[in-house]
């Protein structure tokens, strides 16, 4: 992740290699280990994403979208949903019975949100929004996900400024588990 662009060209870009990740989850048959592998992987980049859009993404339609309180919230709502479910899928292993269940749950809320911001908020940014302000946020989510934490927190806080003092913390500790356990690593 950290394409260049513009904040939507960016997240979009981002909702791109997810969508890619899940297919290769449904490519391969329950119980297979690469499934974890890649369920690993998405969970990463998921993380990362949601941590950049809630620092950056969110305070901007707040701000440019008329009725974008409304709008961020509801995107916070989604987030916090799909970070529970991917913290209670972090424990399981493939061949766990709940693995499968937890995973087709994650792919409907994450692809329902991705239909919602793309079908909805994206447009209304993009029309709010001067382009350079645009342009500026891409920059500032791709330097927010590589600071990132990349496993899910769901008691953390998602709004600015706690979020942002706390989140680069976080996820160098995340890193450096990540980096001694081969998470999300084929092996």
């Amino acid at each position: 992740m950290g394409h260049g662009g513009n904040v939507i060209d960016e997240l979009m870009t981002d909702h791109r290699e997810v969508e890619e990740l899940f297919g290769k989850i449904e490519a391969l048959p329950s119980g297979h280990r690469d499934r974890k592998t890649y369920a690993d992987q998405v969970t990463m980049e998921l993380v990362r994403h949601s941590v950049a859009e809630e620092a950056y993404l969110y305070p901007a339609v707040r701000q440019h979208v008329a009725g974008g309180n409304t709008l961020a919230d509801k995107e916070l709502e989604d987030h916090a949903e799909a970070e529970q479910i991917m913290k209670d899928l972090e424990s399981c292993a493939a061949d766990d019975p709940q693995f499968d269940r937890l995973v087709r749950m994650l792919m409907t809320e994450i692809r329902e949100h991705i239909a919602d911001e793309e079908g909805n908020l994206f447009p209304r940014l993009r029309s709010a929004c001067p382009a350079d302000a645009l342009d500026d946020l891409g920059d500032k989510v791709r330097m927010a996900k590589k600071t990132a934490p990349t496993r899910p927190h769901p008691s953390a806080p998602d709004k600015p400024p706690a979020n942002k003092m706390l989140a680069p913390g976080v996820g160098m500790v995340d890193r450096m588990r990540d980096a001694l356990s081969g998470r999300g690593k084929k092996g």
